[in-house]
Parts: C-alpha cells; sequence; structure tokens
C-alpha cells in the first residue's frame, strides 16, 4: 500500500540533514479534510507506521468520513543482512521511509462528528514515533 511503484534507482544516499527549518507552506495547511495530524518536530516514519495509523485511524472512522494521507514514503533504506563481513557493496533495500519536518501535516479527516475525529486522531497519534498536534478548519 505505502511502497513505490517505480523507482529511476534502486537505492539511494541519505542526504543532508532533514531538521532544518524551510517553508512548505503546501502541506501546512488542510486541503482535503477539517480535522488534521500536524508534526510538531522532525524524524523518518516508514511505511508500516503509516499503514498502522491509517487503519487504527479507519477502524474508527469507518463509513462516516474520509481519510487521506498526504505523504508517500519515497526514501529507500539499505541494510546489510546480519552476520555479513565489512565491504562487498550496499545491502538490499530493507525498508521505505518519508522524511518529516515539523509543520509537515500528516493526515487529514473529512467528518461531521468532532467527537469522532478527535478520537480517531488520538489512537492515530499512538502509533507514530513523532510528537503530533491536533488540529481542525471551520
Amino acid at each position: 500500500m505505502f511502497i513505490p511503484q517505480k523507482q529511476k534507482f534502486k537505492k539511494q544516499q541519505k542526504g543532508k540533514s532533514f531538521n532544518r527549518v524551510s517553508n512548505t507552506l503546501d502541506l501546512n495547511n488542510i486541503k482535503f479534510g477539517t480535522f488534521g495530524l500536524k508534526a510538531t518536530n522532525f524524524g523518518r516514519l516508514t511505511s508500516s507506521q503509516l499503514k498502522s495509523m491509517y487503519q487504527s485511524i479507519n477502524k474508527i472512522i469507518k463509513k462516516t468520513g474520509k481519510i487521506v494521507i498526504p505523504i508517500f514514503p519515497q526514501t529507500p533504506v539499505s541494510k546489510k543482512p546480519i552476520e555479513v563481513r565489512m565491504g562487498k557493496g550496499k545491502g538490499n533495500v530493507d525498508h521505505w521511509i518519508v522524511k518529516v519536518k515539523a509543520g509537515i501535516t500528516l493526515c487529514e479527516i473529512e467528518t461531521f462528528s468532532y467527537p469522532l475525529a478527535l478520537k480517531a486522531l488520538n489512537f492515530g497519534k499512538i502509533k507514530l514515533p513523532i510528537k503530533t498536534k491536533i488540529f481542525y478548519q471551520i
């Protein structure tokens, strides 16, 4: 579900630090729903963490609302197998991550029930390793 179909290159380098403050205006506002979950600090989210967050929110919302996740894990992380000596090239792709900066919207919910949305987003917050904040638009 949260794995890219095609990539130009199989493996990537780590890149620079992603905890710098930048103007990420596109991902700061709610576009699709009325309630949102925003990251308050930086970190890395794996595709399995995003999937478990989506499933826990969906378990509560069910068909009374719609869930939109505007971020997608596109960065591959490689890992060498256990008990393999150093050298002999880079390891295989182990999992996919998304680099999250502070202030980026992680999830949006469109529903009319205020307490149901708060309950669902609180269950979704538990599944993530970074600090988050719930916000809404009237």
